[in-house]
This record gives structure tokens, sequence and C-alpha cells, in this order.
């Protein structure tokens, strides 16, 4: 890694929170995937769940790439997408109202309501979601006992991605079955009485790299508060638990339509803060959350 300095700007969407580097601005990194775990240390670092770089595209108005604290690259990321948008627009990158953003899940439009300086209201339309399991990508169930359906969309599907029954399993009310979704990148969701009394610290990470999901998989554990209201916790591939996904939030609103638990439109209550999902059936996920900076500083590497 060089110790060149490298200006960023911190900041957070619902709690989520990357170091950002405006690459129209200044270089970006010569090697983010080894960057990314040094910056994002909350000891020794900056502190965040990852790097992301907002660089020019070819495609778009602005490209965004994404990585974990671990230094692996996700595809997509919710509320960081948020954040990209608001600082292009808030650094004259691009004019306010709708911005196309190129991400590996491809381009995705955004529009940004400027709240203030350092805080916009986005909202971003996430595309449609990915319910075949090769595209997922969940593999069929290894247990000859409970199969993952082949071909179908994985719904309440029967699974030993949570191992034997536990202890937590009754206090959380747990039913243990998986719903798949992906929204360019992969999920897991598992229903609840009690998001509160789920050890996501432990079993996040056995379900995260469980031989079910070979591209790994972000986790998600949900309770439903009313037909239009959920609450949950998120472990997420490669960063651990956060304090929102807004990824996962779109993948939530998904699972709990197709499981006849919520309506289409929901807000997803997460520890950092609330975000407004609307799954349109002729169209894809509709997100709205907020994105906003908490301070700009320079990174003189190791």
């Amino acid at each position: 890694m060089s110790a060149a300095a490298l200006p960023f700007v911190k900041m957070h969407g619902a709690g989520n929170d990357y170091v950002y580097v405006d690459g129209f601005r200044d270089r970006a990194p010569d090697d983010p995937a080894a960057l990314a775990p040094v910056i994002s240390d909350r000891h020794r670092g900056v502190g965040g769940d990852g790097l992301i770089l907002v660089l020019p595209s070819a495609r778009g108005q602005a490209r965004m790439r994404m990585f974990n604290a671990d230094g692996s690259e996700s595809e997509m990321c919710g509320n960081g997408i948020r954040c990209v948008a608001h600082l292009v627009v808030s650094r004259g990158h691009a004019a306010p109202g709708p911005v196309t953003i190129e991400t590996g899940r491809g381009l995705l439009t955004v529009v940004v309501e400027r709240i203030g300086p350092r805080l916009s209201r986005v909202r971003v339309d996430m595309g449609a979601p990915i319910l075949a399991p090769a595209a997922i990508p969940v593999l069929p169930e290894p247990s000859p006992g409970a199969p993952v359906a082949r071909g179908e969309p994985v719904v309440d599907e029967a699974t030993v991605t949570l191992g034997e029954p536990e202890a937590w399993w009754e206090r959380a009310g747990l039913d243990p079955r998986l719903t798949a979704v992906s929204m360019g990148n992969p999920h897991a969701i598992y229903w609840c009485r009690d998001v509160a009394a789920v050890p996501l610290e432990t079993i996040g990470p056995r379900v995260e790299r469980h031989p079910l999901f070979p591209q790994r998989t972000n986790v998600h554990f949900v309770q439903v508060l009313d037909r239009g209201r959920v609450r949950m916790r998120t472990w997420e591939r490669g960063s651990g638990i956060t304090q929102a996904c807004g990824t996962g939030a779109s993948a939530v609103c998904v699972a709990g339509v197709l499981g006849g638990r919520t309506e289409r439109r929901v807000v997803a209550e997460l520890p950092g803060g609330d975000l407004e999902l609307e799954w349109s059936a002729a169209a894809g996920v509709a997100m709205t959350g907020p994105a906003e900076e908490v301070f700009e500083g320079v990174w003189f590497g190791a």
C-alpha cells in the first residue's frame, strides 16, 4: 500500500459507514483491496464497514466500486450508493435530480433530494430482484432430507444452513426456513419473533460461509411488526454485523411479499435507522433513505 496522502470523505447511510475516495478529484488507490482492511480498522484506521471508490464512468455519471472491511469486493451496496449519489451531486460532478451510477449490478438510477450541505435524502431504483437459485447463487442442498428447490425461487425452504436446533431458536421464535434473494449480491433471510434474541455474532459467519452459498452470502434475521413494518438485524458478507444494509432491506421487502408476510411497501427498522422500500409488481424495488457526510480527512498510509 502506498504511503502517499489520500484525501477521503467519511459518510454513512443509516449507520452503514464507509470511507469514500472521490476519484473525480483525487487519484484512486492502486490496490484498494489491500487498503480496505487497513483504512476500515476502527482502532488503527479511519474506521468503517469498508472502502468505496467514486470514479468517472463511460456508462453513467459515476462509477462505484465497493470493498468490504476484509478487502473482498462486492457487487453493490444500497446504503453506499446513496452516499455516492450525494457526493457526486454535492461536489458538482452531476446535476441534482436523476443520476445514473454504474455498479456491479449494472446501471442504477438514483434521485437526490438535498436536505443540507452534508445531508441528502436519496431514492434508489434497486432493480428487479434475482430469484433463480443458480443466479443468486444458492446451490442444491447437499442433505437429501431437505433439498433446496432446483430452478424455483427459494422461499421458506427447509435447509440445514442454521445447523441443529439450539436453545436460542425457541427464545427468538425462529422459523429456520430459508428465503434466498439476490439484489445483485446474495441474501439469506430468516424470520423470527424477536431479532434481539438471535446470536448474530456466531450464527452470521456460519451461514455466510455455508457450502450452500458458493459466493458467500449476507445474512438477515427479520421480525414482522405489522404488514407494513419489519425490524431486522444483519450480518454482512465480508464486514460482519452492520448498522444497516440497503440491498438486504430490499431483499427482505421481496421475501416478505413472496412469503405472504408483508405488503409491497414496508419500512425496515435497522439499528442505524429506517429505510423505506417498495416492490412494484411492474418494476423493481425502490429504496429511500438518508446519506450523510461525517467528516473529511487525509490518509497517510502505514
